[in-house]
């Protein structure tokens, strides 16, 4: 038996992180505040990877892996959303979505 936090402790925060970046993400109409609800949930999503490789497997690092694995693709997701949104800066001097009505090549 485990002598640590329970499972449900850490699936309860998962949950609200990820159902708090779920109410950013579709009620924020500011380019950077859904950016952050979007690395949001996909913390909520690496919170369960490794709780539950923890739980079910120890000594395997499954887990860990897809979770660094995640952080590498937000961590470039990131960066190009980023660029992005100077570029949209750049042309129509908002980052609101609303604003943002025209995409040209």
């Amino acid at each position: 038996m485990n002598a640590g936090i329970p499972l449900t402790y850490f699936l309860v925060l998962a949950a609200i992180m990820f159902f708090i970046g779920v109410y950013g993400f579709l009620t924020r109409r500011n380019l950077i505040t859904i950016l952050m609800s979007l690395e949001l949930i996909l913390n909520s999503v690496n919170i369960n990877f490794v709780a539950f490789n923890r739980y079910l497997f120890p000594h395997k690092l499954e887990g860990f892996f897809f979770s660094l694995f995640i952080i590498a693709v937000a961590a470039s997701e990131a960066a190009v959303a980023i660029a992005i949104i100077i570029n949209i800066y750049r042309r129509f001097t908002t980052i609101n979505v609303e604003d943002v009505n025209t995409m040209k090549y």
